[in-house]
């Protein structure tokens, strides 16, 4: 009987001892799981990181394989809700994605030999005219400093402003003389780097049509196939996982599109009512840098700033109204009736991804880093809250269990 006594009592002992206040304020037994599969996940990265080089092969094959996958599953979100919509009219799925590609194919050459031309007009009078635009930009900043009481204490203070700008001036073309020679020296001694890298760009533009036929081919079935990898209980759960991840990678590109498209229209009809010169250039250039948001929009004013302040004073006002007004259109009506909220991404965070992905990947890292993101995000909310499920049932149980021991 004493024997029984001790040991029914040493059960009690232990889960009397993760039972404890402290140990419970703690996180219990969750604590030493959670230390375990830390220090587990530390392993893994430091044996990963020194055989780094087996993988290799597969970081190279990402790098051939990412420009056009990327360049694909854009175009194939951009006109599936073209194929739905033939497929929804009784047009076979073949003969529907043989018009979208007729259709795409007359839409870039219209592009081609209507406004390309055009728009390398423009750009090709912008940079030869660039340097008079510059000049008279410091023209500008030498008269306001003369008739403005910054003279009186440049003076006072024994500072030629003259001498600086000159100065500035002067190192500024120096620099840029520099860069074109180095340039070019660069592209002479490199010129079989030059060609591996364009054959590189034109092999995978050769490849993204094929990637985009089969994805309208096979994009419907992709996910029943990879439901099928997955154990029948866990099939529920990453079905919504894969439906919302598609929902924002599908909202955000479309939106995005559309959103800056519409930008593009409404900077390029207000340059023209206030006559600014190359209205269609920058026009173009807002659509292009608003696809990244927050930091396109100050990319795209830049040049037309520069241009309105060398044109007269009341064109800078004119360019900020026409600014002004596109901003708020856009914020106010166009993203909210197209986008929506789909992504539920603050600002703030918007502007850290941007920076944190423009740092580690560049240009690409800065286009891709908001979808990237919310892909990220959805993945993480499905899995927290399966894992905030299982917690709660096992908070119950353990609840129930210090109430039976007490």
């Amino acid at each position: 009987m004493e024997q029984d006594r001790q040991n029914e009592q040493l059960p009690q002992e232990r889960s009397h001892f993760f039972s404890t206040r402290f140990i419970r304020f703690l996180g219990g037994k969750n604590l030493l799981f959670l230390l375990i599969i830390t220090l587990l996940a530390g392993c893994i990265i430091f044996i990963f990181d020194k055989i780094s080089f087996i993988f290799q092969p597969f970081l190279v094959l990402l790098e051939v394989v990412i420009l056009p996958g990327v360049l694909g599953v854009i175009l194939y979100y951009l006109l599936r809700p073209f194929l739905r919509i033939l497929i929804r009219w009784k047009v076979p799925r073949v003969w529907g994605i043989l018009l979208i590609f007729l259709g795409l194919i007359g839409v870039i050459t219209l592009l081609i030999l209507l406004v390309v031309p055009f728009l390398k007009n423009q750009f090709t009078n912008l940079l030869h005219e660039f340097p008079i635009y510059f000049m008279s930009l410091i023209d500008s900043v030498i008269s306001f400093i003369n008739n403005s009481r910054i003279n009186e204490y440049l003076a006072t203070a024994n500072i030629d402003y003259n001498l600086v700008l000159e100065n500035m001036t002067d190192d500024l073309t120096k620099t840029v003389k520099d860069t074109a020679t180095n340039l070019a020296s660069g592209v002479a001694n490199g010129v079989t780097g030059v060609v591996t890298t364009l054959t590189g760009i034109v092999l995978s533009l050769v490849i993204v049509p094929f990637i985009l036929f089969y994805l309208l081919w096979e994009g419907e079935k992709m996910p029943k196939f990879i439901l099928r990898l997955f154990p029948p209980r866990m099939r529920a759960f990453v079905d919504d996982v894969m439906e919302d991840m598609d929902n924002q990678i599908s909202s955000y590109i479309q939106g995005q599109i559309l959103v800056s498209i519409c930008i593009g229209i409404m900077v390029t009809i207000g340059f023209l009512i206030i006559k600014l010169p190359y209205a269609l250039l920058l026009g173009t250039l807002a659509m292009v840098t608003s696809v990244v948001p927050y930091l396109g929009p100050v990319i795209a004013i830049t040049p037309a700033l520069i241009i309105a302040i060398v044109t007269s004073p009341f064109m800078v006002v004119k360019v900020g109204v026409v600014w002004t007004v596109v901003q708020l259109i856009e914020g106010k009506f166009i993203s909210p009736q197209i986008m929506g909220k789909s992504l539920s991404i603050h600002p703030i965070t918007i502007i850290f991804v941007l920076l944190t992905f423009g740092s580690l990947f560049g240009v690409p890292g800065v286009i891709l880093g908001i979808p990237v993101y919310a892909l990220i995000k959805v993945f993480v909310q499905h899995f927290y809250m399966l894992f905030k499920e299982r917690y709660n049932k096992f908070q119950t149980n353990t609840a129930d269990q210090y109430e039976d021991i007490q």
